[in-house]
């Protein structure tokens, strides 16, 4: 019952403790995937503001110069060589602008790609060497020549790039007139990109990606996901259909966080969507991107739930032991009791002069057993002295069956004596009544000498009747003074 007892305070303090423990965690790793996609929309937008501010910057000088031409090549590579983020920087003008060049004219400087973002000695690329069709039908071009507007390009394809995913802001270019004569592209590569959004770690085992608007995967740290599909067909083939819940709702641009649980692993799932910040004449578009944090639950609990499962242990260990400790001691407390239940059921038995072992404990228990002892002693000398009483009380009693035969014999000799006597006395006193009778009714007719015979009749019968009882009082005396010798 102990052990019962601390087993259930100590579950329900340890349920509390861990219960508020877990909450803490939880929100200790809400608050960190918040701090991290805020930071990392951050870091994606500095670079696309920075991007832009490039353009913005070069995008002056380059009207003035619009009409030379060999000027292009060198607005594109400072581009390239002044933003570290910049991987390549293309001038395509509109065909047929330069009427002495050829009709398709793009000036276009591309960084070779390294581990380092140390700038490599550039090379010119023309037109019709990047990609595999004009850059007039390109939509890096094709849109901002359509909308007039400045606008940030979803990742191109491969096929339609180098070899190298990027993402390109696409500026139009406006001659004098407010006739657009082509478009400046800025490309970012995405492994660039990628080394800064798969930094932003809130735990070991986490990652960060970029979602585009139409569910694929911009930025992933499995390259084999980045563009193939959109991300919810591709979800439901690759993960579980919770993962996918979580992405509509990322392309849905809402925030928050899910839970998700996948064959692999299990954890949450934090987004947000990325909200370009205000600046100056910065264009107002909704690139339709999203930041998620994958957040394995094994970071998130891992250490609590290796603690957890250490203090059960711990717990069921130490309920062991005092288990056995309680068991020990109340075997060793209670062995008196055991001696005394034996001593006891001795004594129920009839063996009244049973000895009860002396006790050395001085607790309750101590005191119980010599209680018991004096109990015992005090009942054997009870039943002694009763033994002794019985057996007096026996002798007594043969004695007194002995007298009362004998009182019984005497009533019954008394009685037969007294039946005898009283039957010889019937006779004379008949006589007597008789002629006391006849004298009494007959007096004065009756002759003297008749008369004189029934007065000696009477006389003699009366004397005989007196000896009659001259010998009952005499019988008597005798069978009382028998009586008193018996007593």
């Amino acid at each position: 019952m102990i052990v019962l007892a601390f087993g259930i305070l100590l579950t329900a303090a340890l349920f509390i403790m861990f219960r508020y423990s877990r909450k803490a965690l939880k929100e200790e790793a809400v608050l960190k995937a918040e701090t991290t996609l805020e930071a990392t929309l951050q870091q994606i937008d500095n670079i696309l503001l920075s991007v832009e501010q490039s353009a913005g910057n070069i995008y002056w000088d380059l009207s003035t110069h619009l009409y030379q031409p060999e000027r292009m090549f060198v607005y594109s590579r400072e581009l390239v060589e002044g933003n570290p983020y910049i991987t390549g920087a293309a001038i395509a003008m509109e065909p047929g602008f330069y009427q002495d060049h050829d009709p398709y004219f793009m000036a276009y400087v591309h960084r070779i790609h390294s581990d380092s973002l140390v700038t490599d000695r550039s090379t010119i690329i023309q037109a019709e060497t990047f990609g595999n069709i004009p850059y007039n039908q390109q939509i890096w071009y094709t849109i901002p020549m359509k909308s007039g507007m400045p606008c940030w390009i979803n990742p191109l394809k491969e096929h339609e790039t180098e070899g190298e995913a990027i993402i390109t802001f696409s500026l139009p270019i406006y001659a004098k007139g407010g006739r657009k004569a082509g478009v400046l592209g800025i490309d970012i590569s995405l492994k660039d990109l990628s080394d800064v959004v798969l930094a932003a770690k809130p735990s070991p085992n986490s990652y960060a990606t970029l979602l585009g608007s139409d569910g694929s995967y911009i930025i992933h740290p499995d390259t084999t996901k980045l563009m193939h599909k959109p991300g919810c067909r591709h979800l439901k083939e690759y993960v579980s259909p919770s993962m996918a819940e979580a992405v509509k709702a990322m392309m849905a641009g809402e925030t928050g966080y899910r839970y998700f649980s996948g064959k692999d692993n299990e954890g949450y799932v934090f987004y947000k969507p990325f909200v370009r910040s205000e600046a100056p004449n910065r264009a107002h578009q909704d690139l339709g991107w999203s930041v998620g944090i994958v957040y394995p639950e094994e970071d998130i609990f891992g250490d609590y739930n290796q603690l957890q499962n250490t203090v059960f242990i711990i717990a069921i260990v130490g309920l062991l032991l005092l288990f056995i400790l309680c068991q020990t001691i109340t075997h060793r407390q209670l062995q008196p009791l055991r001696i005394l239940t034996k001593s006891a059921q001795r004594i129920a038995d009839g063996h009244y002069d049973e000895t009860v072992p002396d006790g050395h404990q001085q607790d309750e228990v101590g005191r119980l057993q010599y209680h018991f002892q004096q109990m015992q002693q005090s009942l054997a000398n009870k039943v002694s002295e009763l033994k002794q009483l019985t057996a007096s009380l026996k002798d007594r009693s043969e004695e007194l069956t002995q007298a009362y035969e004998q009182a019984k014999e005497a009533d019954r000799v008394k009685t037969l004596f007294l039946h005898s006597m009283t039957d010889q006395m019937i006779e004379p006193s008949t006589i007597i009544i008789t002629d006391a009778t006849r004298l009494h009714e007959e007096g004065k007719e009756l002759e003297q000498e008749e008369a004189n015979q029934l007065v000696d009749e009477i006389l003699k019968q009366g004397k005989k009747t007196t000896e009659l009882l001259n010998d009952l009082l005499d019988a008597s005396q005798k069978l009382d003074s028998s009586k008193e010798g018996n007593s």
